[in-house]
């Protein structure tokens, strides 16, 4: 049974979280949303012009992990490459008004930022335009992250690696990674990407959703059951990765279906989703591995750890572009779950 939230427990939660220290390191992005609207189709093509109104930019990726985290009153440091570039810039920029901690946000010369583009009107997104370097950072790089990032793991509460494809993790600075959290009992997190077909085996947490679940099992996937629980196809592929893999834990997000929590010797834990509306799924994951991933080093049980994340995930959703999830909101949908079931 999914474990009631009470708000008391949840601003416990939150206090004790504003006494932990995460570290953030993987590929990091700069959003750039262009807001506008459509009346009339092009002449020059079928295709809608865009009145410009404004424009925004937000850190993506694992910038989005460590915002996520800063919000919620976490000590947060990130440690990524980025390029010698103004998106760059601004992204650092960004970072720092929002609270989070950038000596490990590296200049790399022959890397540029990663921007995302997005041309959104009357609240849907139009179309995404993409800049990015996704070839693998060099070794002489990949080392200066883990110097920077080893003696800030003394007192660090966890770890989260977020990879997004972009070239910054490696095998190398993953086995280094689990070599260091390793050796001094520090929680290893991971949202994985399986093109890489890394080795990811003895870490604390992974979040794949159901596509990168099947992929990194290896398996073809089957007919979807409406109830996640009798899902032969899901329960196999779950049962394969904690065979394989070995984490402490794995988080399957199902979408609409909610998440599907897994540990190994016990039963698969089902949280239907507590979204309302979606508006816009981006940095959903990004949410997850974080509140997830805080909520255990705050002293969470696995299942209420696992409930706040389904909760964070219903309420960013709900909201057009990529946005971290408040404390306050947090709390409202924990109370309108525990009231109603659902937030």
């Amino acid at each position: 049974m999914t474990p009631s939230l009470s708000s008391s427990r949840v601003n416990q939660l939150l206090a004790a979280a504003r006494r932990r220290r995460i570290l953030v390191v993987g590929d990091v992005m700069l959003d750039r949303f262009i807001w506008g609207n459509v009346s009339r189709i092009s002449p020059e093509a079928p295709v809608p012009v865009v009145e410009f109104e404004r424009e925004s930019f937000m850190p993506g990726g694992a910038a989005n992990v460590a915002r996520n985290l800063a919000a919620l009153g976490v000590a947060t440091e990130l440690f990524a490459l980025v390029g010698r570039d103004d998106s760059g810039r601004r992204l650092k920029q960004i970072l720092l008004n929002q609270g989070v901690g950038c000596g490990g946000l590296l200049a790399d010369r022959p890397r540029f930022t990663t921007v995302k583009t997005r041309i959104v009107a009357h609240q849907q997104q139009v179309v995404r335009v993409d800049r990015e370097t996704r070839r693998p950072a060099d070794p002489a790089a990949t080392r200066r992250l883990t110097q920077a990032l080893a003696p800030r793991l003394a007192g660090a509460d966890a770890v989260i690696v977020g990879d997004y494809g972009k070239g910054v993790v490696s095998q190398t600075l993953l086995d280094e990674l689990k070599r260091l959290c390793r050796a001094r009992g520090v929680w290893l997190s991971l949202d994985p990407k399986p093109v890489h077909h890394l080795d990811l085996r003895d870490l604390s947490l992974i979040t794949p959703n159901r596509k990168e679940a099947f992929e990194l099992a290896g398996v073809k996937d089957g007919a979807r059951s409406e109830n996640p629980r009798e899902d032969a196809a899901l329960l196999g592929a779950a049962e394969k990765l904690l065979r394989e893999l070995r984490p402490a834990l794995l988080l399957i997000t199902l979408g609409d279906q909610g998440m599907l929590l897994c540990r190994r010797d016990e039963p698969p834990f089902h949280i239907p989703t507590m979204a309302q509306e979606v508006f816009d799924v981006s940095g959903a994951g990004d949410t997850v591995v974080s509140t997830l991933t805080m909520a255990l080093a705050s002293g969470a049980t696995i299942h209420e750890a696992a409930t706040l994340a389904n909760c964070a995930a219903g309420v960013v959703v709900g909201s057009v572009g990529i946005v971290p999830i408040k404390p306050e909101e947090l709390v409202e949908a924990a109370l309108r779950y525990s009231k109603n079931g659902r937030a």
